[in-house]
């Protein structure tokens, strides 16, 4: 059987594929290997930027197989053997070191729309729906997306969204903040990674600062985040690359990043 998550990595970018087709379902093994994939690139030098996607036109990701439910609703099991492995993965997506981008066609539904709001950014193309439909079933978003859906979007849509489970279109995610850019059917991937390979090729160790830098203003106060931001500007000014982007300034030329 081939691998339901596929990896190559090219100019800097590595290109992560959902491959479960026809829906991308997440199913238990695809989500261990997600997470035992992301722990290699987060180590790997050579992938500087993540772009997340899936295989097939129909769907990003369509949630999770339904049909592995029947095992998991006696007391204490479904937490055991899939939500605690789950958020594990989609964790690791969310607090993946360097940028990361989602290319979305299709379908994002339940837990494939739980996965992709774990990427820094959203690309989607102009004919997707976008959906948390798990109340349909009886139960609610329980992946992360309570949290990170509603950081995007706000409280109001955010509940509009789990409490009806009705899907939104392109233009509307992007009017709500949900999605970075909408572009034509069948361009999410390319527009993703010409943006990937753009960011390739900025200063790594001051995109993983800024990263964090951000990130920090969920997770702590203001005065707390700030004073921490201050930690982060004191290692990336000391880095070769601010000398190089300093110098090329100067020089009216384009800046020759170390890529460290």
């Amino acid at each position: 059987m081939s691998e339901p998550v596929h990896c190559t990595i090219e100019d800097g970018v590595a290109t992560v594929t959902l491959a479960n087709p026809p829906l991308n379902l997440v199913t238990l093994g695809l989500t261990a290997r997600l997470d035992a994939l992301l722990d290699e690139l987060a180590a790997d030098s050579k992938a500087r930027v993540l772009v997340l996607t899936g295989t097939g036109e129909r769907a990003f990701c369509a949630g999770s197989d339904i049909s592995e439910f029947s095992d998991l609703t006696e007391p204490g099991v479904v937490l055991e053997k899939k939500l605690n492995k789950e958020n594990q993965a989609y964790s690791k997506v969310d607090d993946f070191p360097k940028p990361t981008i989602a290319a979305v066609r299709g379908l994002a539904f339940g837990g494939g729309l739980e996965l992709a709001v774990c990427c820094d950014i959203i690309v989607v193309e102009e004919n997707v729906r976008l959906a948390l439909p798990e109340i349909k079933l009886g139960v609610f978003p329980g992946s992360g997306g309570t949290v990170r859906v509603t950081r995007r979007i706000g409280e109001g849509r955010a509940k509009e969204m789990m409490f009806t489970g009705e899907p939104i279109d392109a233009q509307t995610a992007l009017a709500w903040g949900l999605v970075n850019r909408v572009v034509p059917k069948g361009e999410a991937l390319a527009a993703a990674q010409a943006l990937a390979r753009q960011l390739a090729e900025r200063p790594n160790r001051a995109l993983q600062a800024c990263k964090r830098a951000v990130d920090m203003s969920f997770d702590m106060s203001e005065d707390e985040a700030i004073q921490e931001t201050l930690a982060l500007s004191e290692e990336v000014f000391t880095t070769e690359d601010c000398k190089e982007g300093v110098r090329a300034f100067f020089a009216k030329e384009a800046p020759r990043f170390t890529h460290k």
